[in-house]
């Protein structure tokens, strides 16, 4: 499969699996593919880091995309920059290091 393809395919899973992204005034980029490393960049920003779930949403699609999609074994999720940066990464990097988010395990 090509890497537009693997974009294609992690863009879908993430709007129709993931969709509090986007209703909950978040956004998301599948920034970079690899397709012959098998692995992806993905990038969530706007409401998202003002977010409490915004840190296990990010683990949460860490784990679930490459179960997803067959060609990826290994996805980052970073806070995107500029005009699409999330509003609070300060906040977002203290919940990311909250035990509480270690084994949480979203309903997506």
């Amino acid at each position: 499969m090509s890497a537009e393809g693997v974009e294609r395919q992690a863009r879908s899973f993430l709007s129709n699996e993931v969709p509090q992204i986007q209703a909950h005034g978040g956004n998301f980029e599948v920034r970079e593919v690899d397709e012959s490393a098998g692995t992806a960049t993905v990038a969530i920003g706007g409401a998202c880091s003002g977010c409490g779930i915004a840190p296990m949403t990010m683990k949460a699609i860490e784990r679930r995309l490459p179960e997803e999609v067959d060609a990826l074994e290994d996805v980052e999720v970073v806070r995107a920059g500029g005009p699409q940066a999330a509003v609070m990464p300060s906040k977002t990097d203290e919940m990311e290091e909250m035990d509480e988010y270690e084994n949480y395990s979203p309903p997506f």
